[in-house]
């Protein structure tokens, strides 16, 4: 295991979880995230697809999330990819993906089953670690997300993605403290949880015994709403309120020297 895919896999056994791994959408967002102290940083299937017009969870997004990763795999900050469903129902081209993923210097991948056949994903979870055995696998499933939030049939999905190699999983939707508590002693593996502003604060996660809390497409909608406020503020003749990068410090995020336009 390389040395960077150790220290990604160790923060999720740390004696607190990774906290608030935040998703960036961009070049930009990232290396500001990661200027403020984050060590790890993942992205956000919903930010890449929207800035691109396309749609999110359609597995169309394939290229411009490998192109995303090939600009920020060899920045100071440990890489975690949101790869969708792996954008195949082939597993041997998911497994494909994940190593041009890990190419580029990703250590991390997120997949989703969508409420899929439980095979089908422990199969994509396989080939991963075989394309890509450095690459930790954060195996999610939408029981939470999109279903009814059954926990029998929860446990027994992640059971089979634990079989099948996944490094750590991923429960999103999931907000109940006591049902948190539960798989976590159920589990063998790190468990993720998605930030809620209506759930768990991340201290009280880390006392349920998290160990990895993301903040998904928190923070680009944050980021939409914010553009809406301040337009709306500057029409009604107001000052927008918040606060800004300046010009200069977004253009310091950038790997290259450009003609200022503004």
């Amino acid at each position: 295991m390389t040395a960077l895919a150790l220290a990604f896999a160790e923060l999720h056994r740390a004696d607190r979880p990774l906290l608030l791994l935040p998703n960036a959408w961009d070049h930009a967002s990232a290396t500001a995230l990661a200027a403020n102290g984050f060590r790890a940083i993942g992205t956000t299937s919903l930010g890449v697809a929207a800035g691109a017009g396309l749609p999110d969870g359609a597995s169309a997004v394939r290229d411009e999330t490998l192109r995303l990763a090939l600009t920020l795999g060899t920045e100071p900050f440990l890489l975690s990819v949101d790869a969708e469903d792996g954008f195949s129902e082939d597993p041997d081209e998911v497994g494909e993906f994940a190593r041009e993923l890990s190419a580029v210097g990703a250590v991390g991948i997120n997949l989703e089953d969508r409420l899929g056949p439980a095979p089908l994903h422990a199969a994509k979870i396989a080939a991963v670690k075989s394309a890509a055995p450095d690459l930790f696998v954060n195996a999610r499933t939408d029981t939470y997300w999109l279903g009814d939030g059954d926990a029998e049939a929860t446990r027994a999905r992640l059971d089979a993605y634990q079989q099948a190699g996944a490094d750590g999983v991923f429960v999103p939707g999931l907000t109940d403290p006591p049902r948190i508590s539960a798989l976590v002693r159920h589990l063998d593996v790190p468990l993720n949880i998605l930030y809620s502003p209506t759930g768990p604060t991340v201290p009280h996660l880390a006392d349920l015994g998290v160990r990895r809390v993301s903040l998904g497409s928190l923070l680009y909608r944050r980021a939409l709403g914010a553009a809406l406020e301040t337009v709306a503020e500057i029409a009604a003749g107001r000052s927008p309120q918040g606060t800004a990068p300046s010009y200069g410090e977004v253009v310091a995020l950038s790997r290259l020297d450009t003609p200022a336009s503004g």
